[in-house]
This record gives C-alpha cells, structure tokens and sequence, in this order.
C-alpha cells in the first residue's frame, strides 16, 4: 500500500496581522535571519505571490529567487516585502 503525502503549508493557519507578526518573530527568534526569511517565503505565498510582488514594487520571480535558502536577499527587498505583508520592522 502506496502513503500519498501531501506538501505542509506551514502558514496555513496565519490569518491576522497579529498572527504574521507572531509567526515571523517565532521563526526569527528559533532560526536567525535565514528562520526570518523562510517565514516571509511561506507568508508571501499563503497570501499569493503576484500581490505581495506587486505591493513590494519587486518581479514576482525575483521574489520567488529572493525568498529561497540560498536567495540572499537584500535589506530593502526584505523590509518591502515586509510592509507588503502589512508589518514593519522595528527596534524593540
């Protein structure tokens, strides 16, 4: 008997501001800056990437690039898909 899995959404339960907020602070606190970028990576696409590119002023490909482990994405690209996400960074 063949199991069929099927991919995790690890964003699938995130549906608030409150919640993005949380989700990225739990990933940046257990994962650094590469826990950080996989959590905006899962983010963008729960809400759907062509928007978040859209509102971040990026191309949807450079954002798929971008939000990958070896994307290495600059601080700008980062803070816009921040605020495409409806947070921003701050120093606490």
């Amino acid at each position: 008997m063949t199991l069929k899995t099927k991919p995790y959404e690890f964003a699938q339960h995130v549906e608030t501001e409150e919640d993005i907020r949380e989700y990225l602070t739990a990933f940046l606190e257990e994962d650094g800056a590469q826990g950080f970028i996989d959590a905006l990576g899962h983010l963008a696409k729960k809400k759907g990437m062509t928007e978040v590119a859209r509102s971040a002023g990026v191309s949807r490909q450079n954002l798929y690039r971008t939000l990958t482990a070896n994307g290495n994405p600059s601080f700008v690209t980062v803070n816009k898909v921040v605020k495409a996400l409806g947070c921003e960074l701050v120093i606490a």
